[in-house]
């Protein structure tokens, strides 16, 4: 986060914007902030090249952070408290599933898009908030959920065995991306390949995206959610939320890792091919009514960002 000699230089901003009746303007913090597709990698991890055939070949490379694994394995006994640290969470899933449903909606496909027999798999599922509730949609087939957390992961697998009608429908492997087999062919694929609250954990955002890519298969989508970096988002989510409100977990956040929507807009639609109809939601946590979307507020917060996988690479 930017050094809190700083803060109040940022408060001197905010409340001479708010007082001169301007709207707000994101400024980013460029001197501390690292590049989306910077190799801050583990020093005992040694990370591939760019490309992302390299980085499927080097056993070795992990874009997991011991670090954050650390601080989730703490969380994890309170992982399904709806009132604990990961309220927040649980008030966000309902958009999660709207988000989803409007990406898969709004591409006219001729033949359409299967609306039952869905695969998803849940990449950094932690407690199994979405995992679960994917799993018990009428139209899903099965759900893939994975986590490098042992203990949040078997947090998730004790709260799934209450429902033994999810036995069927919903897999919980304590592995990471980078050790999960890639598919045989591209139509093993996964429908929604979702990625919710994890990118701005990771040490090295593009090579992990470059990861969890393969496992979507033609038509489907990728969606996630993450924070913008901006001056607001450190604002609301670091000092109030954190410090000052104590509504999320001290420590939860590292503002330099947050992702802006052209950071991703331009990895999927210029540095890579075969993806296409990129879509976004900005929403905002109010407290007392919990989140909702707010447009525009991608550019200074939380949002979601969904790409939808090309049946022919471009």
């Amino acid at each position: 986060m930017p050094p809190r000699s700083e803060a109040v230089v940022l408060l001197r901003r905010l409340l001479s914007s708010t007082s001169s009746r301007r709207s707000i303007r994101p400024v980013l913090l460029a001197s501390s902030s690292r590049s989306f597709s910077a190799a801050t990698t583990l020093a005992s991890s040694p990370s591939p090249s760019s490309n992302p055939t390299a980085a499927s070949t080097d056993s070795t490379f992990t874009t997991v952070s011991p670090d954050e694994v650390s601080h989730f394995n703490a969380l994890a006994s309170s992982w399904w408290d709806p009132q604990g640290p990961s309220r927040i969470l649980h008030l966000m899933n309902p958009l999660r599933h709207d988000f989803i449903r409007s990406c898969r909606s709004s591409v006219p496909d001729d033949p359409s898009p299967p609306s039952t027999g869905l695969r998803y798999l849940d990449i950094g599922c932690g407690g199994g908030i979405f995992a679960e509730s994917a799993a018990r949609l009428p139209s899903t087939s099965s759900v893939t959920a994975i986590d490098p957390s042992p203990e949040v992961l078997s947090v998730a697998k004790a709260h799934a065995r209450r429902d033994p009608a999810l036995r069927s429908k919903l897999t919980y492997q304590n592995t990471s991306i980078e050790k999960l087999p890639v598919p045989k062919t591209p139509l093993d694929g996964y429908d929604v390949v979702s990625v919710f609250e994890v990118i701005e954990h990771v040490s090295n955002p593009a090579e992990f995206l470059d990861r969890c890519t393969p496992f979507v298969k033609p038509g489907g989508w990728l969606v996630l959610s993450t924070i913008a970096r901006t001056w607001m988002s450190w604002f609301t989510t670091n000092l109030m939320a954190e410090d000052v409100l104590g509504i999320v977990p001290k420590g939860t956040h590292d503002w330099r890792k947050y992702i802006l929507e052209e950071e991703l807009r331009t990895h999927f639609l210029q540095k890579r091919t075969g993806w296409a109809e990129p879509r976004c939601m900005g929403v905002v946590y109010v407290p007392g009514l919990g989140w909702k979307e707010v447009n525009g507020s991608e550019k200074i917060g939380n949002y979601f960002f969904g790409v939808r996988r090309t049946t022919e690479p471009r």
